[in-house]
């Protein structure tokens, strides 16, 4: 079954065309990534997805409902959540507070005060269990300034998470971390995203092709290719377009 649907895709800015005509469908409950050079439209996909941005024309479903440039926080509450590139927490405040946060937002809790919030069961509750589910206990009262870069990585999931999404959009999860990070990062992933869709983009190929069911190649605004990981590794136009000479039909 179909979760997400793009539909004839353009987007250009000031004249600049960006993507040419994207057409992509995303499964139900499958890692789907989505590679390709820089500049070849990755991130502004993922705007277009998130209503960050609108597209020039096309169309964009989720669930078979049409969410064409709906503001993103209407996005959020259909159930897409989105991590980015850049780290965006709040490092003032702790692990447990921030995830709190993300918590009252998903509730639609506006106008809470920090003695209001502390009485609440759900949110309680729903914050305990994000921090059971990525093993932060430890950490529940320490600042996010004061935690690695790998584990502010996985705070950012975190808050993806508690928003409890259907679909999860991944931005270079992997960026800046070393190779023991990013294990431990893949893993985590693997555990907790079993019950949901996620649309990763990834510049490590190692990355991409160990965790993703089916990739979509992007080259110059459209897409080149989609197809299991293996259909990918072998794709002769991929090759000579993207990953170049190395051989990546040997790599896991």
């Amino acid at each position: 079954m179909k979760i997400l649907t793009l539909e004839n895709i353009y987007k250009d800015f000031s004249g600049l065309k960006v993507l040419n005509g994207v057409n992509l469908d995303v499964e139900e409950g499958e890692i789907h990534a989505i590679i390709g050079p820089n500049g070849a439209g990755k991130s502004t996909l993922f705007n277009l997805i998130t209503g960050k941005h609108k597209a020039s024309s096309g169309r964009i479903l989720f669930k078979g409902e049409e969410i064409t440039g709906l503001p993103s926080y209407k996005i959020v509450r259909r159930g897409i959540a989105r991590s980015f590139q850049i780290i965006n927490i709040f490092p003032g405040m702790t692990v447990f507070e921030n995830i709190q946060n993300a918590i009252v937002s998903k509730l639609k809790m506006r106008f809470c005060i920090t003695s209001i919030l502390q009485r609440n069961k759900k949110v309680i509750e729903e914050t305990e269990r994000i921090i059971e589910l990525l093993e932060l206990n430890c950490r529940r009262n320490v600042q996010i300034s004061a935690l690695s870069y790998g584990e502010q990585r996985e705070m950012e999931i975190a808050l993806s998470l508690a928003l409890d999404p259907q679909l999860i959009l991944l931005d270079e999860p992997t960026a800046g971390l070393n190779k023991l990070e990013t294990a431990r990062l893949i893993d985590l992933l693997r555990q907790i995203t079993t019950d949901k869709t996620v649309i990763v983009v990834e510049h490590d190929m190692s990355v991409v092709f160990g965790l993703a069911d089916r990739i979509s190649v992007l080259y110059y605004g459209k897409v080149l290719a989609v197809g299991k990981p293996q259909e990918i590794r072998t794709n002769e136009e991929v090759k000579e377009a993207y990953l170049g000479k190395k051989d990546y039909a040997t790599r896991s």
